[in-house]
């Protein structure tokens, strides 16, 4: 049966039509948020996927270019893979949806999330984000929800929920933030140097805005909600826990995890796999459940050694920084690089600098940013977790870590203006054992600054994790997790930002979300953490941007020129523009604004080539010398070229005190001969003097 509920929110009238489209699926919401239109469904199998020890979860965003009134370029003309957005937003769905199902669930869910219409006032990606809450809570899978999704901008020191395409292109702060009813499930944020305080504050206004989205999907669940399905459950028996533990006691498990080598950890827990495979031999139902029942018995002793013990699987301190270490330069001939390495985990960045030309063009939904001129691409090889498996070009979590990164250095780069480059940063992880992530900002700040990029202030990164017991006032919040406290925790809380605030947030969590006192104290640890990576480590390698760029960059200059102009500076079918560059080895860059960018290597070349296109542009002065080149003689005189698209005479009287009895006698074709202008009359003819401007 049709139903249609609606609730005002930041200003717009959402709608959520339910029971009208894809009535197969398990769950579907036809979202109306302004005009733009969302279909969110979500489906389940009926059985569990066999041999997996995971829930098999998978969220897609599909952005059509009909919903902008584009029609997709290339040969086949039709969408093709997602696009990084869609990729990161589908991230942003699953990551509070996903610790909202039961933790024993096997069976594939998909939220699908289909874009039809873009309403520039409201965002498709958080029309999707309710969509797929909503979807899922009127099914009839299992899921402990619901969940709503706010985002926050910060305009002129005010908040702004749910802000449209042009108050996000001027807003301080891009936040999103997913809620159940009663804790913070997720955030996301980009901001340009929000103070802590303020961050926290906006990220409880969007939780309060949570709460009466809601309370609007409760409405919906009550009047078409589905009854939950039962399901078989894969939780891994309690008899085989007391079984392994009598073979394999606790404190023998707390000695194998209880080391800061991955290598090491890893080998021990083998040595203990392959004790309790040759005690299990006869028990078939136990063996395919051995690896997931070795995970758990793990997970459970380093949390128990680290909310009762308080002691960490390296010896650290609660709030210890793993061993740091940072350099720059340390790969030849590139534009700019550095790494950064803190504990076994180890990250190598290298800039590279281009003509705004190469900026990286984007066809998506927002038709406000057509182009990124800043790239931040991570990379994550087999070989740093010491893994062996091809490579199949960047995943899901690659395009996000690469766009986390990104995201916490734009707010310090210089503009345009400024810097006139396209800038490609890579980070090349050599080594990994938690929280890469982090260790690419650091290490992207600093080739950043060895490129000779000027950014504006230093930004460093850290990652704070989290262990929870019975209550909400039993934990302990770490810093600097590892890899196993990742695994095993309940928190991966990553915060990037300068001295004077935060520059970008990425919250993932595995629990039913967190207090605001675990909130405060994570940001509070993180600045304190980033700080000393700044101030003892980062700065001692590199304080500041170099002066200019490298030998091997290209060098950049620029002109502005009236518009009209352009069509002189590239000439008929581009024969001045090609000449230039031909003689010059520069490339040149022209926008319909009249702005003209010169980029080369040689500084010469870029000198010769302004020098060129001034003489195109700028007015000939009558009582000025210039320097041309002599490109054609008659009888009565020689004609030097003073641009490409000017010439003028020098009479054979005004080649030299001396009578001249032939033109060949003082100049030739070729030679470069510095005239001085004499007259300019009606119909534009230059006459030049080669004599007088050797008197001058």
């Amino acid at each position: 049966m049709y139903k249609k509920f609606e609730m005002e929110l930041a200003g717009r009238t959402l709608r959520v039509d339910v029971g009208r489209v894809a009535a197969q699926a398990n769950g579907a919401a036809f979202m109306h948020y302004g005009d733009t239109v969302v279909l969110s469904t979500a489906t389940a199998s009926e059985k569990p996927r066999e041999g997996i020890d995971f829930f098999p979860l998978s969220v897609e965003y599909e952005e059509k270019l009909y919903s902008v009134g584009k029609i997709p370029g290339g040969f086949n003309k039709r969408e093709g893979k997602a696009s990084e957005n869609a990729i990161l937003t589908s991230r942003v769905i699953d990551r509070p949806m996903r610790p909202l199902f039961p933790k024993d669930y096997r069976n594939d869910v998909t939220l699908n999330n289909l874009v039809m219409s873009v309403d520039p006032e409201c965002s498709p990606e958080l029309t999707a984000m309710l969509g797929s809450a909503i979807a899922t809570a009127i099914s009839d899978i299992p899921f402990d929800g619901p969940c709503a999704t706010t985002q926050v901008g910060l305009i002129d020191g005010k908040f702004v929920f749910n802000p449209n395409e042009a108050q996000n292109a001027v807003s301080d702060l891009k936040l999103t933030v997913a809620s159940t009813a009663e804790k913070v499930i997720m955030i996301e944020a980009g901001a340009n140097e929000v103070p802590e305080d303020k961050m926290i504050e906006a990220i409880y206004a969007a939780h309060e805005v949570n709460q009466q989205v809601i309370e609007f999907i409760n409405k919906i669940v009550a009047e078409c909600g589905k009854p939950k399905h039962s399901y078989t459950s894969c939780a891994v028996p309690e008899e085989l826990f007391a079984a392994i533990k009598e073979i394999v006691p606790p404190e023998e498990m707390e000695k194998a995890v209880f080391t800061d080598e991955k290598q090491v950890r890893e080998e021990n827990i083998r040595q203990i796999t392959e004790k309790l495979e040759e005690a299990f031999a006869d028990n078939e139902e136990w063996l395919a459940v051995l690896s997931e029942a070795i995970y758990q018995y793990q997970k459970k002793t380093v949390r128990k050694m680290i909310l009762v013990d308080h002691k960490r699987p390296d010896g650290r301190e609660i709030n210890q920084i793993r061993p740091l270490a940072s350099e720059v330069d340390i790969i030849p001939r590139v534009h700019g690089s550095a790494m950064f390495t803190r504990g076994q985990t180890q990250i190598c960045n290298v800039t590279t600098l281009a003509p705004l030309s190469e900026a990286q063009k984007i066809d998506g939904l927002n038709l406000l940013e057509t182009n990124k001129r800043y790239m931040h691409q991570y990379n994550f090889p087999s070989y740093s977790v010491g893994e062996t498996k091809p490579s199949r070009g960047p995943g899901r979590r690659e395009i996000g870590h690469g766009a986390l990164a990104e995201r916490a250095l734009i707010p310090v780069l210089p503009s345009e203006e400024e810097f006139p480059y396209a800038i490609r940063s890579v980070s090349e992880t050599f080594e990994s054992n938690g929280s890469t992530s982090m260790a690419s900002t650091c290490a992207s700040c600093m080739s950043l600054m060895a490129a000779g990029v000027p950014i504006k202030k230093m930004v460093a990164g850290i990652s704070c994790g989290l262990v929870t017991g019975e209550t909400d006032d039993d934990y302990i919040v770490l810093t600097d997790i590892q890899g196993l406290e990742d695994f095993f925790g309940d928190m991966d809380f990553k915060v990037t930002g300068t001295h004077d605030g935060i520059t970008a947030i990425q919250m993932d969590i595995k629990i039913h979300g967190l207090t605001r006192p675990i909130v405060e104290e994570a940001i509070r640890r993180t600045r304190e953490a980033r700080l000393y990576i700044m101030d003892e480590v980062m700065s001692k390698v590199i304080a500041k941007p170099r002066e200019t760029v490298g030998a091997l960059a290209p060098k950049i200059s620029s002109l502005k020129v009236d518009p009209e102009k352009i069509g002189e500076i590239i000439g008929q079918r581009g024969k001045t523009i090609n000449s230039i560059i031909e003689e010059t080895g520069v490339k040149i860059d022209i926008d319909d604004d009249g702005t003209v960018a010169i980029c080369g290597v040689e500084q010469a070349g870029i000198d010769r080539a302004l020098k060129i296109i001034h003489s195109i542009v700028d007015p000939i002065e009558v009582g000025k010398i210039y320097e041309g080149k002599v490109v054609r003689i008659m009888n009565f005189g020689a004609f030097v070229e003073l641009s490409p698209n000017k010439d003028g005479l020098i009479h054979i009287s005004k080649l030299s005190k001396e009578r001249v009895a032939k033109v060949e006698d003082v100049v030739n074709i070729g030679d470069t001969v510095k005239v001085k202008v004499l007259e300019i009359d009606r119909m534009g003819k230059i006459s030049l003097s080669l004599k007088d401007a050797a008197e001058e």
